[in-house]
């Protein structure tokens, strides 16, 4: 008998089974409830939990401070792979943007997975006489104090996004910035300001329904949803590719084994078809990325916001 059993798990490691915990890991989300990152995760748990041979996966919210609040209790963490966290741009953005910080957030984190991204869309209110993004830059050239772009927070990835557009039209347009995307888009709605980046699915609804008119998609490809809408890159403006991108990450000096163990864990979950299902109706693009990959596309990242942060004087609240 005690020889079958040892046969048996020597089988089992052999195949690369997942061996369960009998302690829930616990994934820190920087992030609201209902948010888009909550959205993906939650959708996403059920498949985490199989993928981890049954160990139980407890999401935690701990919004705050542009994500800061809930980063600084992963890196704090004992890195034994029982507490990971999920981040996106912000993450990257935030040390550009605030004077001080409580962590480093490329040297005091191990990249686990960037998974994917959710698409931006430009969107402006339809009273606005442009339909693409020469017509709107022609606009904007020709009246600068006459439009204001909105965006969810001083310093955010979507304050970033709608930077990224103006430097590249050459235009010098005012930054109004509200407390969260939905005071936002209420307002680019009702026409107190005319435009603004922002996550796709958070605006689908309006696009259809003819609130908002989307001008373009801010990342590198067309989204299967809108196949018509191009991207701003193809209509004239190279440099503009911007995404709302997230990954998995733990703290510092986690053991490569455990690093690649959890990887392997979010792969396969990401990949069975009911969390696919569920990423392509949030209009997700999964594509997840090695540990070293992930490392790498982190200070790439870093570096390329900070220099906008820099050229357009983006200062957090």
């Amino acid at each position: 008998m005690t020889a079958l059993i040892a046969a048996t798990l020597a089988l089992s490691a052999s195949c690369g089974f997942a061996q369960g915990s009998d302690k829930p890991l616990r994934l820190v989300l920087p992030v609201g409830a209902g948010s888009g990152v909550d959205t993906i995760m939650r959708a996403a748990t059920p498949s985490l939990t199989k993928a981890l041979g049954g160990q139980a996966v407890v999401i935690e919210n701990l919004p705050g401070a542009g994500g800061i609040t809930g980063t600084s209790v992963v890196v704090r963490a004992t890195p034994d792979g029982q507490t990971l966290g999920v981040v996106s741009n912000n993450h990257v953005v935030n040390p550009s943007v605030f004077k001080k910080m409580p962590f480093d957030a490329i040297n005091d984190i191990t990249p686990i997975s960037v998974v994917g991204e959710t698409p931006f869309v430009l969107v402006v209110n339809p009273k606005v006489p442009a339909k693409n993004a020469k017509e709107l830059q022609a606009l904007l050239k020709a009246k600068p104090d006459g439009y204001n772009y909105a965006s969810s927070g001083n310093g955010t990835i979507i304050h970033l996004a709608g930077a990224m557009f103006m430097d590249a039209a050459g235009v010098d347009v005012r930054h109004i910035p509200y407390k969260g995307v939905g005071p936002m888009v209420a307002d680019i709605i009702g026409g107190q300001v005319e435009m603004g980046v922002v996550a796709l699915p958070a605006v689908q609804g309006q696009l259809k329904s003819g609130q908002l008119r989307a001008i373009g998609v801010m990342g590198s490809s067309r989204v299967p949803s809108l196949p018509d809408l191009p991207t701003i890159a193809e209509q004239g403006f190279p440099t503009v590719d911007v995404g709302g991108w997230f990954a998995v990450v733990g703290p510092a000096k986690m053991p490569p084994a455990e690093v690649k163990r959890l990887h392997a864990a979010i792969v396969a979950a990401f990949n069975t078809p009911e969390t696919k299902e569920a990423m392509a109706k949030q209009e997700n693009i999964i594509k997840p990325m090695t540990p070293e990959a992930s490392a790498q596309y982190f200070k790439s990242e870093q570096e390329r916001y900070a220099k906008l942060v820099k050229k357009a004087n983006i200062v957090a609240d």
